[in-house]
């Protein structure tokens, strides 16, 4: 292994596009997972052109990505035995506009090829190793696992996620406080014609409800409900039989625009709970940063989750090509430099979004007629408000017009 070996822990999203990016930089990167291996677990996300825009950098990854792009966007309204299309928006311009499209991955898929690509620029994914322990020197970091082994390089970013060992390591352990909202999920295999034949990206508003539902793949829609119920533990867990029948029988299954056959068809429906986290103050300490889910967790109610990763991996590759273009060992100033700028760029930017989409999921959640009636109104300004228009056009177009990479 030559160049400055850079551990990475945590082989989900955000962690293999890191390696890649410093592998192409000169580093060498290794990857450690506690997991044993990739994961089943969640359902799907959606890339947008800013984080496509990022990924785009990696030759060849763009055209193998296995998902979908929705030709239309429409956001309804099923109330009171009412419904109404509250926004019909042709999402054909987005190409035009912002250079990419929105596509529509299940999780598993979409990681399995970066894992692939990861092994293709021959970056080590280390499965089963839990890192538990941070050991900072003068020149190096050694980070202890679980398993009591251990490893040696000369700096750590946690890619971690939601549940990042590496945060807690360098913060300390953090309450966790639940929102009062739930999502239930599945893949649809036999979508109505509805959303099959015109390719849509809906948002299915209803009282004290709220579905987000787009294609996977030319057959296939990912759909997830929010609600607000007691308190459910926070991972994609798949509900066992009985507890799928009865969401299948349920209220959710009388739905209009077709979300209710959606549920009823659900084959391996899944539960999640949504928590919030404090914001931190610092991303880094020493020669250890944070990034993506383990620096900013947030609800997904702006599906800007994974991308806001992807900006984060440009800015920190970006910044450490700066700083150290020879990709030698960096001394801790040189390190601390680096860290410092990409979180001074980077943390006001990602607590905005997590504000924004934790204010995103209480507005389209809410129970009662006239509630939901004035939040119906809510959604058809957010489209005619240029001001917004305008920010999330912003939020698209970024991080980059010419890659500094």
């Amino acid at each position: 292994m030559s160049g400055t070996k850079v551990i990475i822990v945590g082989a989900g999203i955000a962690g293999p596009v890191l390696a890649i990016f410093l592998k192409m930089k000169g580093y060498s990167p290794i990857i450690y997972e506690r997991l044993p291996g990739p994961s089943e677990a969640g359902l799907s996300f959606i890339l947008q052109p800013n984080g496509l825009r990022v990924l785009s950098l990696i030759p060849g990854l763009i055209d193998n990505i296995p998902g979908h792009a929705p030709h239309r966007q429409i956001h309804c309204s099923s109330l009171d035995s009412t419904e109404e299309i509250l926004v019909d928006d042709d999402l054909s311009p987005m190409v035009q506009l912002f250079g990419f499209p929105l596509i529509g991955v299940r999780r598993t898929e979409f990681h399995r090829l970066l894992i692939e690509t990861a092994r293709q620029y021959d970056i080590e994914v280390i499965w089963g190793h839990q890192a538990v322990d941070f050991e900072q020197t003068g020149d190096g970091v050694r980070v202890g696992f679980a398993n009591e082994t251990s490893d040696m390089a000369s700096f750590v970013v946690g890619c971690d996620g939601l549940h990042s060992n590496t945060r807690t390591a360098l913060f300390g352990r953090e309450k966790a406080n639940f929102t009062g909202l739930v999502q239930v999920g599945d893949v649809c295999h036999r979508p109505h014609p509805l959303y099959r034949e015109k390719h849509l990206f809906i948002n299915n508003y209803g009282d004290g409800r709220h579905m987000v539902a787009y294609p996977v793949s030319p057959d296939k829609y990912s759909w997830a409900i929010t609600t607000r119920e007691l308190e459910a533990k926070e991972d994609w867990r798949s509900q066992s039989t009985k507890e799928q029948d009865e969401i299948r029988r349920g209220s959710l299954s009388n739905w209009g625009f077709a979300a209710g056959e959606l549920v009823r068809t659900g084959e391996k429906i899944t539960k999640y709970g949504l928590y919030d986290r404090p914001e931190l103050e610092s991303w880094f300490r020493g020669r250890v940063v944070l990034l993506g889910d383990a620096a900013h967790p947030t609800s997904p109610h702006l599906g800007q989750g994974a991308n806001q990763a992807f900006v984060d991996v440009y800015h920190l590759v970006r910044l450490l090509n700066k700083h150290n273009p020879s990709a030698f060992q960096p001394s801790t100033e040189v390190l601390a430099q680096v860290f410092q700028e990409y979180q001074d760029l980077r943390l006001a930017q990602t607590t905005e979004l997590v504000k924004a989409a934790r204010k995103r999921g209480e507005v389209r959640v809410v129970s009662g007629v006239d509630a939901c009636r004035r939040r119906n109104e809510l959604v058809k300004g957010i489209f005619s408000d240029e001001g917004l228009r305008k920010a999330g056009a912003e939020l698209l177009s970024g991080p980059f017009t010419e890659s500094e990479l």
